[in-house]
Order: structure tokens, then C-alpha cells, then sequence
């Protein structure tokens, strides 16, 4: 059954008290192997979620028929998946978390200690080491009720129980995502800490998290919890932050002192130029959670490509989308296959590498490579405006030498084609749910 519209975002859900006149909120985003040493795995590392997530996402397209805040984002190599992600702090006083953003799901939490009794506080029912948000040290924590409104109807489209032994009861969820991650926990309010654009640290006070006490998945190594940033029409973002928010995704393979930002509100990137920033239509609802754009085609080489028009209908349960959760960009059958024939044709003389069917399919020795020989990847959207990526975000380097075509085949049964996080790198994306736009332009995302 495909899940319910998202409800809310993490910052949004907060007091009146705030001002939303003031500078706005900025992460940092962190590549995952900036936080541990070692050397960053390659691609094929860190697709190994990606066939299952598309192919539960398609299985969801089927059951349809000016104030900014920023966080610095890192890449997330090191951790074996293809997440970035963003640091903050959480209690009173404030506990260090680190989180992954996904732009395909709508709860956040952390992993989480709601009672404590014994010397095993610390840790916590999941198959990795990470922190544990002791929210028994907080004292701003708060427990949504299992008797209450807010439990029993508003946050049903996150997965609330409805098991209430008593009217004090904290609300409990069971959240599952499409790559076979669950968390289980209960609701809470409580305070988060982050940096404004103006360089001053704010609070927000009474933010709806989730104090995950279980769970479990190959998509949290290294991670805390997750920050949900899929679309809400129900949430407060419009009110806050102006209804918009934007990132920018270092190279996966940067160096560790690179970061980009997560931004909540309007934003100028000193380093895009206004003049190059395109728009396109901003399609929310149509697929899930998930962010999704009209697409009219692909070429290569200046060649539009024969892919059959139904591939970007969403109303035949087709279409395209954004994802920060996937690492290639994944496309359905009748459209990978006039892709990578054209791409590989200019890649003959280079002698191929085989992985066997982990990673992407085509893969070669990168001695002598030249980028110029490589037909540039266009996607063209309905209303005229074109994506362009730079050739290393489509040949992906996988290991010293070694190249791959940074796609992915959905299947014959998938319906949604996916835009990765490798083919967004070093462009900034900013989602105005206002205006229903996207916004994208060329960036070095520093």
C-alpha cells in the first residue's frame, strides 16, 4: 500500500514565537567520508539500496493512477551508502547529532533513549554504533500523548499506533522506508539548535521529532537518524521559511575540507551566477513524497533519443523525480537502454571493466580518457528548460583508473525514473512550493 501524503518537515513544526523576519537556517552538508578517515568508496559501494528503493518507489507510482536557514551537507561515501549528510543539536542542552536529509520521506528522528534504567542506556537496538540522543538528560523533551488529537488523527500519515495502555501514554510510530530501514519509536517536542545565514545560532522550541528506541537498516551506517525533507502540503514550511528550501551536493569524491549547505528560506550562492540559473515546474504529489519534474526527453549529442513518450507521463504512471537518497541516476528500461548505447558507442576504444552485477553496468580502463570525447547528457523538460550536468557527473570515477556511466536500469516493471545524487552534484537545487518551481544552476557548492 503506498504511504499516505507527508505530513510535516523537521523546523517547521515550531512555537509562534519565532520570528520569521529573522536571517534564516543553514546546515552544513557533509560528504560521509569527510567525518571518518579512510579512503571513500567508490559508486559501486554505494548502490547497493538503490535497486530496491526504486523499485518500492515504482510500486508506490502504481497504487496512484524571506528569512533562510542553512546546514552544512557532506558527502557520505565512507559509510557504504550514497547519502549526504547534516550535523545539529537536539535537547536542552544540546546533544550533537548527525542526520541523513532524504528528499523521499517525511519523519525525522534520531536514535534515541526515552526511559533509562540501567548501565546499557548508551545503546540502543540497532545493528551499528552511532549516538544515542538521551532524551532523559533534556529538559525540554516532551512526549506527545497517545490520547490526544494530534496522535490519533493528525500524525496517522506518519505511521502513529494506535496502542494507548493509558491517556499519558507517549504516541507511538512504526516507520519503514522503502530500502527495508524501519524506525520505531514515540512522538516527542522538542528543542533544536542551528546556525543562521547571518552567522548567530537560533533555537526552535516545540519541533514535532521522532525518538527512535529501535531500528535497524544499511542506510543509517554512520548516522544518527534521518532529517525528512519530502514534500508536506500539510506542513508550516510556506509560513516559516517562505515555503522553499535549496541544497547543493559537493562531489562525492571531494576532498574532506569541502562542504555544501542545506538552506530552509531564500538564498543567493554567490556562486551562481543569476543568469544561469534555469526554472522548471515543481510537480508535488504526483509521486509520493518525492519532488518530481515534466520531462519531454533526453539527447545525447545534441540527438534527441527514441524513448517512448509514456516514460514521462505521470498519468500513466510514469514521470521523473529528485532524489537525495539514491546514488545513480536510475532509469526505466526503454529509456536506459538508448542512453547508455549512446554513450557507449564514443567509449569502444577504452578496454571494459567488469564488476560482475554489483554497481553500474558499464565500467573501463580510464588510461588515456579524455571528457571531450564524451557526448554531453542533456534532460529536457517540458516547458523548454534543459539540464545540463558536466561529464564527470554521468562517467563517474569508481577507483584510480576506472570509469563507469553513472546509470542504473530501473527494470521492464519500473514506472519513475530517478535524477541521483551524483547527477545533481555541483549544481544548487532550490524547491519553492509556492511558486511550484525548481530552480537549478552550476555551482562549486563552497
Amino acid at each position: 500500500m503506498a504511504r499516505p501524503q507527508p505530513l510535516l518537515f523537521i523546523f517547521f513544526l515550531i512555537a509562534n514565537s519565532f520570528n520569521a523576519d529573522a536571517a534564516g537556517v543553514k546546515f552544513e552538508l557533509i560528504h560521509r567520508h569527510h567525518l571518518h578517515p579512510g579512503d571513500p568508496l567508490p559508486p559501486r559501494k554505494l548502490v547497493h539500496s538503490d535497486a530496491s528503493r526504486a523499485q518500492a518507489i515504482s510500486r508506490k507510482v502504481r497504487s496512484r493512477l524571506n528569512a533562510s536557514g542553512e546546514l552544512p551537507l557532506h558527502s557520505a561515501a565512507d559509510y557504504g551508502v550514497g547519502q549526504y549528510l547534516v550535523k545539529l543539536n537536539m535537547g536542552s542542552p544540546g546533544q550533537h547529532l548527525v542526520l541523513i536529509p532524504d528528499t523521499g520521506s517525511d519523519l525525522t528522528w534520531t536514535k534515541c533513549r526515552y526511559k533509562c534504567h540501567d548501565d546499557d542506556c548508551g545503546r540502543i537496538k540497532s545493528g551499528h554504533r552511532s549516538r544515542v540522543f538521551r532524551a532523559d538528560r533534556s529538559s525540554s523533551f516532551k512526549t506527545v500523548t497517545c490520547s490526544s488529537t494530534s496522535c490519533q488523527t493528525d500524525l496517522a500519515d506518519l505511521f502513529s499506533l494506535t496502542i494507548c495502555p493509558s491517556p499519558l501514554h507517549p504516541c507511538a510510530y512504526n516507520y519503514s522506508y522503502v530500502d527495508g530501514t524501519f524506525a520505531l519509536g514515540v512522538f516527542a517536542h522538542e528543542t533544536v539548535t542551528f546556525s543562521l545565514t547571518n552567522g548567530r545560532k537560533a533555537r526552535l522550541r516545540n519541533v514535532l521529532v521522532g525518538c527512535s528506541e529501535s531500528s535497524t537498516g544499511r542506510s543509517l551506517l554512520g548516522a544518527d537518524g534521518i532529517m525528512g525533507l519530502g514534500y508536506s502540503p500539510n506542513s508550516t514550511a510556506a509560513g516559516v521559511f517562505g515555503g522553499k528550501f535549496s541544497y547543493c551536493l559537493v562531489d562525492h569524491l571531494s576532498p574532506r575540507s569541502a562542504s555544501s549547505h542545506l538552506i530552509f528560506g531564500s538564498y543567493k550562492d554567490a556562486n551562481v551566477s543569476v543568469a544561469r540559473i534555469r526554472h522548471t515546474e515543481l510537480v508535488l504529489g504526483a509521486i509520493g513524497t518525492f519532488y518530481a519534474v515534466r520531462v519531454r526527453g533526453i539527447s545525447v549529442g545534441g540527438t534527441m533519443l527514441d524513448i517512448p513518450a509514456e516514460v514521462w507521463d505521470f498519468g500513466h504512471g510514469g514521470g521523473a523525480f529528485l532524489d537525495s537518497g539514491t546514488t545513480l541516476t536510475v532509469l526505466t528500461t526503454p529509456a536506459y537502454e538508448p542512453v547508455m548505447a549512446a554513450l557507449r558507442e564514443p567509449l569502444r576504444g577504452f578496454e571494459r571493466v567488469y564488476y560482475g552485477e554489483v554497481g553500474p553496468e558499464y565500467c573501463f580502463n580510464s588510461t588515456g580518457f579524455d571528457e571531450r570525447v564524451v557526448p554531453r547528457f542533456v534532460l529536457h523538460f517540458v516547458d523548454g528548460a534543459r539540464f545540463e550536468p558536466p561529464v564527470k557527473s554521468y562517467v563517474i570515477d569508481d577507483a584510480p583508473g576506472v570509469k563507469c556511466l553513472g546509470f542504473a536500469d530501473g527494470g521492464a516493471g519500473a514506472d519513475a525514473s530517478i535524477v541521483g545524487n551524483i547527477m545533481q552534484q555541483n549544481h544548487l537545487w532550490e524547491f519553492d512550493f509556492g511558486k511550484r518551481r525548481l530552480g537549478f544552476g552550476p555551482s562549486s557548492c563552497t
